[in-house]
C-alpha cells in the first residue's frame, strides 16, 4: 500500500535533504569546477518542489526553478534547461507538448548515465535505463519512492505517455480526488493554480506501484487536485523533470 504522509512531513524531509547537500555543493564551486557528472548532467528530477502545489508560476517559473537548482548543484550556466510540463491551449496560447521542449538527446543524469539517446527512447516504455536508481534529483541522490520510510515518487507531467498534452481525466475511486465534470485541462491551468478542483498527470518517478499505469514515468494516474497537500496525498510533493536542451 502506498503511503502517504502529511504536507509539514513531507517539507520538513525535503528541507533536510537539501540542506544536506549544501556542503559539498559549496566546496566543489570553491574549487572552481563541478564534478564530472554534474558538468554533463542534462537531465534531473527536482530535488524540491516550488511548494505552491501545482503553480509554477507558468512554464517560465518551472523552468527557472529547474536552472536554479541545476545551477546551485554545479551545473554550467550555460545550460538551458526545460521543466518537462505540457500546456493547455487557453488564454490565445497554443497547445505546448512536454516532448517539443527538452531537446533532441541524449540526456545524462547527476552521475553521468545515459537515460536515453533521443526522443523515441525516452518514452518506450521498456527503456530500462530510466529507473528509480537512475532517475536522480540534481544532487545525484535517488528520489524516494516505494518501500522507502517517505514515498514521493510522482513527478507532475501534464503529459500523457508520449509526452503530449493529457486528455482531461479524474482519479476514479481516489478519496478526495476531484470528481466529475472533468476538469478543463490537466495542467493546473497551464503552471499557474494550485486549485484542489482542478487536476494534473503525474507519472512515477521510481516506476513502480500497483495502479494500471505504475511503471509509467509520465503517466501513472491523475492528481488528487493541484493543491501541494492534493499532491502530497496522491503520493508526491510537486516535483517534476528537467532537462537540458543543449
Amino acid at each position: 500500500m502506498k503511503r502517504i504522509f502529511g504536507s509539514a512531513a513531507i517539507g520538513a524531509f525535503l528541507l533536510a535533504a537539501a540542506c544536506a547537500g549544501t556542503s559539498s555543493t559549496a566546496d566543489d564551486q570553491v574549487q572552481g569546477a563541478a564534478p564530472e557528472g554534474v558538468a554533463r548532467m542534462s537531465f534531473f528530477v527536482t530535488s524540491v518542489s516550488p511548494g505552491k502545489g501545482g503553480d509554477y508560476g507558468g512554464l517560465a517559473g518551472a523552468d527557472a526553478h529547474c536552472a536554479t537548482l541545476a545551477q546551485a548543484a554545479g551545473s554550467p550556466r550555460a545550460k538551458t534547461w526545460r521543466a518537462y510540463l505540457s500546456a493547455a491551449p487557453m488564454n490565445g496560447q497554443p497547445q505546448v507538448n512536454a516532448r517539443d521542449r527538452i531537446g533532441k538527446g541524449p540526456w545524462h543524469n547527476a552521475k553521468g548515465v545515459e537515460i536515453a539517446a533521443n526522443i523515441d527512447e525516452l518514452h518506450n516504455p521498456d527503456n530500462a535505463k530510466m529507473a528509480k536508481e537512475t532517475n536522480l534529483t540534481e544532487k545525484g541522490e535517488v528520489n524516494p519512492g516505494r518501500g522507502d520510510p517517505v514515498n514521493i515518487h510522482d513527478g507532475v507531467t501534464g503529459s500523457d505517455m508520449q509526452g503530449r498534452l493529457a486528455p482531461p481525466e479524474v482519479a476514479a475511486g481516489r478519496e478526495g480526488a476531484p470528481q466529475l465534470p472533468l476538469p478543463p485541462n490537466m495542467t493546473c491551468n497551464n503552471w499557474t493554480s494550485s486549485d484542489p478542483q482542478l487536476s494534473t498527470m503525474v507519472g512515477h518517478i521510481d516506476r513502480q506501484g500497483f495502479v494500471p499505469n505504475a511503471k509509467s514515468w509520465t503517466t501513472a494516474h491523475p492528481s488528487r487536485g493541484c493543491s501541494q497537500p492534493g499532491l502530497v496525498s496522491t503520493g508526491g510533493a510537486g516535483q517534476f523533470y528537467c532537462f537540458a536542451t543543449n
